[in-house]
């Protein structure tokens, strides 16, 4: 939101995001988790825009703390969003939309080999400007059929960690 308060420098921004995403986990809209390591607060991941109904579908978003990118907090945290999105919450679909220009978020998404489905012009208004996206997907099929792998692949993320 233009003009909102940092959550990451504002206490009361950071409560008033917590109040939110508590929210919207009751509802059943979106949920969100925190990343930590050794005691240290390492960022956020979630889902958002919750679709029920026909569509079953949300969208995945996150950050990282520059200080701890590049441990692969991302992509076992994206794993982990997948099982329980997937087999928690029934959803059949996920979304993920990625900057052009954001190269280690676009890592993450290839790492895991997710689908690419396409650019979205204009897609969100970031610090007042509209920002072109990359959309990422993963259905609950393609989840099923490649769980063991992405399971597999956070094994080896939290060895080499």
């Amino acid at each position: 939101m233009d003009g909102a308060s940092d959550p990451t420098q504002d206490p009361a921004a950071f409560s008033s995001r917590c109040s939110a995403r508590e929210r919207e986990r009751q509802l059943g809209t979106g949920f969100a988790w925190s990343m930590w390591h050794r005691g240290h607060f390492c960022g956020e991941i979630n889902v958002n825009n919750v679709v029920r109904g026909a569509f079953q579908s949300g969208h995945i978003g996150y950050w990282v703390d520059e200080r701890w990118a590049g441990y692969g907090f991302v992509p076992e945290a994206l794993v982990a969003i997948f099982g329980h999105a997937f087999d928690r919450a029934g959803l059949h679909r996920l979304q993920i939309s990625i900057i052009p220009r954001n190269s280690a978020s676009r890592r993450v998404v290839e790492k895991l080999g997710l689908r690419y489905e396409g650019l979205a012009e204009g897609y969100l208004k970031i610090a007042g400007d509209w920002e072109d996206h990359m959309h990422f997907g993963i259905t609950a099929e393609e989840w099923e059929e490649r769980r063991e792998e992405l399971w597999q692949f956070v094994s080896d993320i939290t060895v080499s960690a």
